[in-house]
This record gives C-alpha cells, sequence and structure tokens, in this order.
C-alpha cells in the first residue's frame, strides 16, 4: 500500500511541475521578455551591419514576433480539430 501511496505523491508532484510549466508558457511575463529579447537582439544586429535607426527599425520584426505568438494558440485549436 505504501508503494501506491509513493505513486500517486509522485504523480501529484509531477502535476504541480506541468501545471507550472504551462502557466510560464502562456504567461504575458514570458511574452513580454521574448518580444524585448526579439527586439534588443535585431536592434543590436542592425546596429552592427549599419543599417539606418537600428533601434526603430527593430520594432518591426518584435512586432511580427508578437503577433505570431499571440496568433499560435488559435492556429493549434484548428490543428487539434481537423487532426481529429
Amino acid at each position: 500500500m505504501e508503494n501506491l501511496e509513493e505513486r500517486v505523491q509522485k504523480i501529484e508532484e509531477r502535476n504541480k511541475s506541468v501545471e507550472t510549466d504551462k502557466a510560464w508558457e502562456t504567461s504575458l511575463v514570458r511574452r513580454a521578455l521574448l518580444i524585448a529579447f526579439t527586439y534588443l537582439a535585431v536592434a543590436i544586429y542592425f546596429y552592427f551591419i549599419k543599417i539606418e535607426y537600428p533601434w526603430l527599425n527593430a520594432i518591426v520584426p518584435a512586432l511580427a514576433f508578437l503577433i505570431s505568438t499571440l496568433s499560435m494558440p488559435f492556429f493549434k485549436k484548428l490543428w487539434i480539430k481537423y487532426r481529429k
């Protein structure tokens, strides 16, 4: 019986971990960090390759990334719907 209790406890701990990971994956903080890092990486790259107005022009790829992350749940639902 003890073995069963240990197994249930391990499953519950795993479920908590999965729930935390899922919460992180869908959090606004994660999205904001990804957009900020994307913007900074692109802006620095544009700066070094001498693109005019690198800090302004880096907004476009960062916004494109934002749109792609916001639209993924919609496309995921469609994919799941037509896969069944």
